[in-house]
């Protein structure tokens, strides 16, 4: 499971001097162990954009592998099936935040690579559900990423809450258990999905992924962030090949698709839920109109950069207006 967003909350009565950043550099190792070593099952809560949600969760690790089952308590039914980060099988719709691109595998956290774009400090001691935490802040060093809050348990490293605010302090996201149980390891039945679940079946054309990876790059990308992974696979509507290519700084992430538009006539667009965003722009390149889309938990602005960014190798690619 992936250490949800945040930043640094006032917690009354809670703020100390920070500590030095080697101390908060080994609480996320520690926090990189934990979620690839340690088992549990729980529930949690999930806010976002004002909305809240419930879900339990079952992490077993095994035999090398991470198997992980969520599944939403409340409103409209909602399941997620992962093995070592990939998604197997959802239900319902897939809440931004929960659910990772289905060919896109889990990576180890990196402190020493982070704090190259974060400021990273212990900044004071919590209790989340009945349990004992140590408080890790990351302030990024720049305006093109979020900064987070992690609530680190004591006693197995693993995140008990999380917060993550914009540069205004404004909280954006919150991830937080109710429940946990490290002692009992979930067991098969736990972990089977529902007959609902449906499996995620995306066949991607590594030949095209290539292909995209060598035709297409991003003039500027924000400091840290480097491309982690391709795909590509046709659109089951448009009948399109889209083309995607994801990028992170080893926390934040974003992706950036890539759709041909055949003469469809569509409009430029920017929306924002809570932490994520979406930036639409049309590039023109010498194949034709290109549909651009940047989809990920950073500022809007950023994300509106990295699209008007995006160039073709092949050719002069200009945004159109």
């Amino acid at each position: 499971m992936r250490a949800i967003p945040l930043l640094s909350l006032l917690l009354s009565g809670w703020f100390i001097v920070p500590a030095h950043a080697d101390e908060a550099q080994d609480w996320l190792t520690r926090l990189g162990q934990a979620e690839q070593q340690q088992s549990f099952h729980g529930t949690f809560v999930y806010e976002r954009n004002g909305s809240f949600s419930t879900h339990n969760i079952w992490h077993r690790v095994q035999n090398g592998q991470v198997r992980e089952r969520l599944l939403q308590l409340d409103g409209s039914a909602q399941e997620v099936v992962r093995i070592d980060g990939r998604t197997q099988c959802v239900s319902g719709t897939l809440i931004a935040g929960l659910g990772d691109s289905p060919n896109a595998a889990a990576r180890a956290l990196d402190p020493k690579k982070l704090k190259n774009w974060y400021d990273l400090a212990v900044i004071g001691k919590s209790r989340v559900a009945g349990r004992d935490a140590v408080i890790v802040s990351l302030t990024p060093r720049d305006q093109h990423r979020y900064g987070f809050e992690l609530h680190l348990d004591k006693k197995t490293g693993l995140p008990l809450k999380s917060l993550l605010l914009n540069d205004k302090g404004q909280l954006l996201e919150r991830f937080q258990f109710t429940s946990l149980d490290t002692d009992e390891i979930p067991s098969d039945k736990d972990l089977l999905a529902d007959p609902d679940c449906k499996p995620i079946n995306i066949a991607s054309d590594k030949a095209s992924a290539a292909k995209t990876v060598q035709n297409w790059r991003s003039d500027w990308l924000p400091p840290g962030f480097e491309l982690t992974s391709s795909s590509s696979h046709k659109d089951a509507q448009t009948k399109t090949q889209v083309s995607s290519l994801m990028y992170d700084d080893g926390l934040a992430r974003f992706s950036v698709f890539l759709e041909p538009l055949n003469g469809a006539t569509v409009t430029d667009t920017r929306t924002q839920l809570g932490p994520t965003v979406a930036v639409s722009r049309r590039l023109t390149t010498p194949q034709g109109e290109i549909m651009v889309t940047v989809v990920g938990e950073i500022p809007i602005g950023t994300a509106e950069r990295i699209a008007l960014s995006m160039r073709n190798n092949d050719g002069a690619a200009t945004s159109k207006q």
